[in-house]
């Protein structure tokens, strides 16, 4: 998949997803192979005044490329200050427009998913985008605003018109938020009106369902969101999956736990101890996912600050799993004489 003259290895992408997609996290997608890193949205004001916590979230580290920074704003002039300096001050590869944040705080003020509404704004906004820098730039957007509002492909086609490089559908309204089921058929339709790249995005949560939505879509590429929250490997199991068809095994706890921790130490190296801890809970938590016992070890993680202690909480949790899987090997192998 090539976007604008940037070459991706391969079809997967991992989704601009805020809170979580900061350079520790996105370097571990891009080390288990992933084609596109998109970085989490920052506000066009935000870029503009300068603060600290913005430039940081400005920060791409070379081993990340290629990384597509997302930026929002439903002001013209600043959106296309920001986009300037994501062009000539981060050494990001692509810029994206988010049009498909449903947050309230987001949208009233005419911006993420408020611009589904409008295709004319659509166009006005990415042409003048466009036409300030020189990195391609790419649009994230939901199908429509809700069922009576959905002009994906008119909004898609103004994307493509003013200069868009490519533009990935996430197949919900603004008003479904995360709820219900993703229109993959509108997805199709996209692709099929425009001629830049299209990429997917909504409830792939396998291997299988990346193969399905490509299929059933016609899509250049796929968007994995909150199917690699805590699980990068579904990354990885993905592209081997369409390449070879291959299914590759699920981690080990023990894997699990050796990248949580490395995930942590990264974070701590970019943001401080109290800092990093705080926000990795919640990762912490993901990891755990599906894991037997998991909620026991998660409420008392959500009260850890320290990184050591943490540390030492999941390792004993995952010596506990590793003794009765033992156990149960061993059991199973004793019944068998």
């Amino acid at each position: 998949m090539k976007i604008g003259d940037i070459e991706m290895k391969n079809k997967v992408v991992l989704a601009p997803m805020a809170g979580v997609c900061n350079p520790a996290f996105r370097l571990i997608a891009k080390e288990f192979g992933t084609g596109l890193v998109c970085a989490e949205m920052v506000s066009d004001k935000a870029i503009l005044h300068g603060n600290k916590r913005t430039m940081e979230m400005l920060f791409v580290d070379d081993r990340e490329k290629p990384l597509s920074l997302q930026i929002f704003g439903g002001d013209r002039e600043s959106l296309v200050e920001a986009a300037k300096v994501v062009d000539q001050q981060t050494n990001a590869d692509i810029i994206d427009i988010n049009m498909g944040c449903p947050v309230p705080k987001v949208t009233s003020c005419d911006a993420g998913a408020r611009w589904l509404l409008d295709p004319n704004k659509i166009y006005e906004m990415v042409s003048a985008v466009t036409a300030a820098v020189s990195k391609p730039v790419t649009v994230k957007m939901r199908i429509g605003w809700d069922d009576e509002h959905i002009y994906a492909v008119d909004n898609a086609k103004a994307v493509e018109s003013a200069g868009g490089k490519a533009v990935s559908v996430h197949g919900r309204t603004r008003e479904q938020q995360y709820t219900g089921k993703a229109n993959w058929d509108i997805i199709r339709d996209v692709k099929q009106a425009v001629s830049i790249p299209v990429i997917g995005n909504g409830d792939v949560f396998s291997p299988e369902d990346a193969r399905r939505l490509l299929d059933h879509t016609g899509c250049d590429g796929v968007m994995i969101g909150r199917g690699a929250l805590g699980n990068p490997w579904m990354l990885y199991r993905t592209i081997q999956y369409l390449e070879s068809g291959e299914l590759l095994p699920d981690p080990l706890p023990r894997e699990k736990l050796e990248v949580a921790i490395l995930h942590m130490d990264r974070l701590i190296a970019l943001r401080g101890e109290a800092t990093a801890v705080r926000e990795m809970r919640k990762h912490m938590a993901w990891y755990l996912k599906g894991l037997p016992g998991a909620a026991r070890v998660k409420d008392v993680i959500m009260e850890e600050t320290g990184r050591d202690k943490l540390v030492e909480i999941m390792e004993q949790y995952i010596a506990s799993l590793d003794e009765e899987a033992f156990a149960g090997v061993a059991g199973s192998s004793n019944n068998a004489h």
